[in-house]
């Protein structure tokens, strides 16, 4: 029996439930909470990290803000509004998800009973991700040939999302259909999420990988070791262009050297209607000691000069299919959807 009995999230007797990932794989330490502070520094240490998941997470947070303050207080919605908005200004499903919760907010009277209204949207916003994730993982299952050596970039499975997955979720599905016998897994730096999150899902699910440092992606299409890439997103512009993990437009363009399918997965939800082009998403900076440190080793001095953007852009014409809830699109991308 695989061992799969692991989540990123739920929420339970009025309490957010998340597994910490900055732990992983070295130890599974979930954290219980009601408190709205503690789920937005979670949001921006990474403890709580993919796109649909950081939306779940901060529209559960926004509820719990009313638990003990179950009044209509415009003051209040914004001062937390603000804080949860405030802890990553690229995954476009934080900020989808958290004006969805504003959106019934505004709609509530005073006699409302505020705090169980919010969390009725919220958990619409988790359940509606747990249908979406198993659409993708259908809907990708055209783009392999049998027994399929897939590479992939950064951290897209059950840890991710508010259900299986996107990215991983497929590759999962498209094992367990035989489409698919080995993994590679880059090791994503500068957190690790492959090497640690992807390994953990693939290990949890029976599923043969290795990991190698991203800079080996090159050499394994080389020696025409894969047959597709596949990665996740965290913000998809309309004409196709898609912000994602550092490294991944690196593999985009190595993919279409090597002549190798590159493709992206998400929910509809990632993709910004207002945003017309990858020039409009904004890159999310992080801190220099996620360089300077691996586990908060230092092994480099933290006064050199560094640059570390969380995410870079993949242009549309480097992405082969944009697998979504509703279907697989196409370049020249036209996500009118």
């Amino acid at each position: 029996m695989k061992n799969k009995e692991y989540f990123a999230l739920k929420f339970e007797n009025d309490k957010l439930i998340f597994l910490d990932q900055t732990s992983l794989p070295l130890s599974e330490d979930y954290i219980c909470t009601d408190d709205y502070e503690v789920i937005a520094k979670a949001i921006e240490d990474l403890c709580i990290r993919g796109a649909p998941a950081i939306g779940i997470a901060a529209a559960y947070a926004i509820s719990l803000a009313f638990k003990n303050n179950n009044v209509l207080d415009d003051d209040y919605f914004n001062l937390v509004f603000k804080r949860i908005e405030s802890t990553r200004p690229t995954a476009v499903n934080l900020f989808y998800a958290i004006n969805k919760i504003k959106q019934t907010y505004l709609q509530l009277s005073q006699s409302s009973d505020i705090y169980n209204s919010l969390l009725i949207c919220a958990k619409k916003i988790h359940d509606e991700d747990i249908v979406k994730c198993e659409k993708i993982a259908n809907n990708g299952l055209s783009i392999f040939s049998e027994n399929s050596i897939v590479l992939t970039h950064c951290n897209t499975g059950k840890l991710a999302t508010g259900g299986n997955g996107t990215a991983l979720n497929i590759i999962i599905n498209a094992y367990n259909n035989k489409l698919v016998k080995f993994v590679y897994v880059d090791e994503t730096r500068p957190l690790m999420q492959g090497s640690r999150l992807t390994a953990f899902e693939l290990k949890k699910n029976e599923i043969p990988f290795a990991i190698n440092v991203d800079s080996a992606a090159a050499f394994l299409m080389q020696q025409k070791k894969i047959d597709l890439a596949i990665v996740g997103a965290d913000r998809i512009a309309k004409n196709g262009d898609t912000a994602n993990k550092i490294g991944s437009y690196n593999l985009a363009v190595n993919c279409r050297y090597h002549n190798i399918p590159f493709f992206v997965a998400a929910p509809v939800s990632t993709i910004d209607f207002n945003c017309s082009s990858g020039k409009d998403i904004p890159i999310e900076e992080r801190s220099k000691f996620e360089i300077s440190r691996i586990c908060n080793i230092k092994f480099t001095k933290s006064t050199y000069p560094i640059y570390n953007p969380a995410f870079d852009i993949i242009p549309a014409e480097l992405i082969s299919g944009i697998i979504t809830d509703n279907g697989i699109f196409t370049y020249p991308f036209d996500l009118n959807v």
